[in-house]
């Protein structure tokens, strides 16, 4: 595969510099953990290299690096699904959890990991629902109840209005 191949207009060094942000958000949302989600960021970018997917748009290829990405976290936590986390044998706070209870990140992390995903995508990515519904393959309305139940789970981690 040539270094100078094009998705959508862009060098395949472009899509990282332009997706970062957006892949490495949606990781760390899911997976809470940085080294994993920094596993699921680099397999993303590898799979866009080697699958060399028929992309349309420039929106195409940002949901299918963000599908990626979910489908990665899903994987991985499927695969450690046997691990035991240290910060669950001991009563001291995850250092990935933040002081600031008004943080929203920290909110964020304080949900399941599917309210979590489909919020994020909502509110920190900017997804309507049916993007996000393609992006997590699950129908508009099941996004649309999941936004609801979602938003009053924040509410009572937040502790204020999650409108």
């Amino acid at each position: 595969m040539s270094k100078s191949t094009l998705y959508v207009g862009y060098t395949y060094e472009e899509v990282v510099r332009k997706y970062a942000q957006a892949v490495a958000g949606v990781s760390m949302m899911q997976l809470q953990n940085h080294a994993d989600a920094e596993d699921c960021f680099q397999n993303t970018f590898v799979k866009l290299l080697t699958k060399n997917p028929s992309l349309r748009d420039e929106n195409h290829l940002k949901n299918w690096l963000l599908r990626v990405a979910v489908n990665e976290c899903h994987n991985l936590r499927k695969k450690n699904s046997r691990v035991v986390s240290i910060e669950t044998m001991t009563d001291e706070p995850s250092y990935y959890q933040s002081e600031d209870e008004l943080d929203l990140s920290w909110a964020l992390m304080k949900l399941k990991p599917d309210y979590r995903e489909i919020l994020y995508l909502h509110y920190c990515e900017r997804y309507k629902v049916d993007e996000i519904a393609e992006i997590v393959g699950r129908k508009p309305n099941t996004v649309k109840v999941m936004l609801k139940r979602g938003r009053e789970m924040l509410k009572a981690v937040y502790g204020g209005d999650a409108e």
